[in-house]
């Protein structure tokens, strides 16, 4: 069944992504990871992965068409599969949506009057069954959707809510706080009325483009189905909302939610077993609940009929479970766990957003790109000598880190073929200098980005670097702190590390390792005499960078760093 996308929502202020350019044609088969567009925000301009498989049936927009967030930007299906009645049921309606494969610019037509926000949605022409009462979650202007909050986002997690069901909302309202692979952010309401309902509780997650929240006036739409719409994504049965009978098997006589309850409270009390005993599951809960030792049987199921879903799994937790939860919530067991001797110990703790997308960024940059790897030793004598002198004068403290900075962002404008990136059909040189700067956090690791390195002093790239420090140990770097690296650097020197390689940060096509500066004895003149020394490692991709271009940009920058007054030229 054909897929939509909508347009993310790719920073906190975005409103609206300018088609900076398609990578993917209509016809064109798409897979999961596949680079779909490129999208300019309000901040930058940022690639948009597909996270579906199929074909691409139709774009929202030519190149350099507007599309505001939460409209139609594609549609993915199987090859020669109608999405008409999909074009029509979207924000974006125009009179050339009865083609199977309509063409961008169908986009300039005069959009077709738009049914009321109540009325159901154009039934799925492409389901392989009747969708007997089916709505889409797309044309209901009350429905808010999780947005995609950053470039690598496929879920977000309920940080906090600064809203609860039956609160006035106003448009720039702080719904709630989002935690994402990167940051935690503020969610703004650019929606008017009562909220009504909210997808889930604080500490939940929720995957990008399935229900949020639901802002308006209950009077004047159906709750009801869009809750149930949302949990069996996109296609509704009239029998989803009914309520259950009194004393029927498999219930607690509850009702389904009502505006001001939770959908989580939702659920059967009892497993979800057919008439043959099989326990109705979906393949992904089954899966879930066996690498986390849960026994499916014992999960209440919240999806059609009762079927235990992804959500179920993650949300339950067993008796045994909740007892020790207890416990320790009283100061019970509040000692540290010491391992009995000779007895096996281990303790689980569940991947975090940020560093799910660290290791799948990463796998893909080893895995893709073909590294090799450059190190040279660096004589920082006058570098340490500069650094005293500078900082009797600074107005804030210069690190041997914003010093190397800076050389790197000279050396770079000598070497612009290391200041460059791979994008499958073409090498994109950067003409201007932005160095991402690798930042260790509690749960993994950030780059923000100092733009523009090139053309600042010391003080001022100072004074950002630490600055971007304290914002990303606090959470609060945004989007566009992070985008747009050209190159960047990780040092690991203050830790004591001699030297290491890097992995590099695509789309960067070079990172340099940074280590320590170690007092060791060295020839000069003939003599043995006390020296420091920096070991610097620089990881290139060689799709991009030959080891004669990274050796000559190595060179460049050991003359600034040995002779610091030449970044002065």
């Amino acid at each position: 069944m054909a897929e939509v996308i909508l347009m993310p929502r790719l920073s906190d202020t975005m409103t609206e992504g300018v088609i900076a350019a398609w990578h993917k044609k209509v016809g064109d088969t798409v897979k999961k990871g596949d680079l779909l567009a490129e999208v300019e925000t309000d901040k930058a301009t940022m690639d948009l992965e597909s996270y579906k498989d199929g074909t691409l049936l139709y774009v929202g927009a030519d190149n350099g068409g507007k599309i505001l967030v939460n409209e139609l930007l594609a549609i993915i299906g199987a090859p020669g599969e109608d999405v008409s009645s999909l074009v029509k049921g979207g924000p974006a309606t125009t009179s050339a949506t009865a083609a199977p494969n309509p063409s961008p610019a169908a986009n300039t037509a005069t959009p077709a009057p738009q049914p009321a926000p109540p009325a159901p949605a154009v039934p799925i022409a492409s389901s392989p069954e009747p969708a007997t009462g089916g709505l889409d979650l797309t044309t209901i202007p009350e429905v808010i959707l999780m947005p995609r909050l950053s470039d690598t986002m496929t879920e977000g997690v309920i940080a906090d809510w600064h809203k609860k069901v039956g609160d006035p909302v106003k448009k720039g309202d702080i719904l709630a706080d989002i935690e994402t692979d990167k940051a935690t952010m503020e969610l703004e309401s650019y929606k008017e009325g009562k909220l009504l309902y909210t997808g889930a509780r604080k500490g939940d997650k929720i995957a990008v483009n399935e229900l949020l929240a639901v802002i308006g006036d209950e009077s004047k739409i159906d709750l009801q189905k869009i809750i149930a719409v949302s949990k069996n994504k996109g296609v509704s049965a009239p029998q989803a909302v009914a309520p259950p009978a009194a004393g029927a098997a498999g219930t607690t006589g509850q009702t389904p939610a009502t505006p001001g309850a939770p959908a989580a409270q939702v659920v059967e009390q009892t497993p979800s077993v057919n008439g043959d005993g099989r326990i109705k599951a979906s393949p992904l809960a089954k899966k879930i609940a066996a690498d986390k030792g849960i026994d499916i049987s014992q999960v209440p199921g919240s999806g059609d009929g009762g079927r235990i879903v992804k959500k179920d799994v993650d949300d339950f937790v067993p008796a045994k479970a909740a007892t020790v939860t207890a416990a320790a919530s009283t100061g019970a067991g509040s000692a540290p766990m010491v391992a009995p001797a000779g007895q096996v110990s281990f303790t689980d703790t569940p991947v975090s957003q940020m560093r799910k997308v660290i290791a799948k960024r990463l796998s893909e940059s080893l895995f893709t790109a073909p590294h090799f790897y450059l190190t040279m030793s660096i004589d920082m004598d006058k570098a340490v000598e500069s650094r005293a002198k500078l900082n009797d004068v600074a107005t804030v403290k210069i690190s041997f880190n914003d010093i190397i900075l800076k050389a790197v962002a000279v050396a770079l404008k000598k070497h612009p073929a290391v200041n460059s990136s791979w994008l499958g059909d073409k090498i994109r040189t950067n003409h201007h200098v932005n160095i991402g700067v690798a930042v260790a956090v509690e749960d993994g690791l950030l780059v923000p980005v100092v733009r523009f390195a090139d053309t600042k002093n010391l003080t001022q790239i100072a004074v950002e670097v630490k600055e971007f420090a304290q914002k990303a140990k606090n959470k609060k770097l945004q989007p566009s702190d992070w985008e747009g690296s050209t190159f960047t650097i990780s040092n690991l020197g203050m830790f004591g590390i001699d030297e290491f390689t890097a992995i590099i940060n695509t789309p960067d096509s070079c990172i340099l390792a940074i280590g320590a500066i170690q007092q060791i004895p060295v020839v000069k003149n003939g003599a043995v005499v006390p020296g420091n020394i920096m070991k610097l490692t620089l990881s290139c991709d060689h799709r991009v960078v030959d080891g004669a271009t990274g050796s000559a940009f190595l060179q460049t920058l050991k003359g600034l760093l040995e002779e610091p007054l030449r970044m002065l030229i």
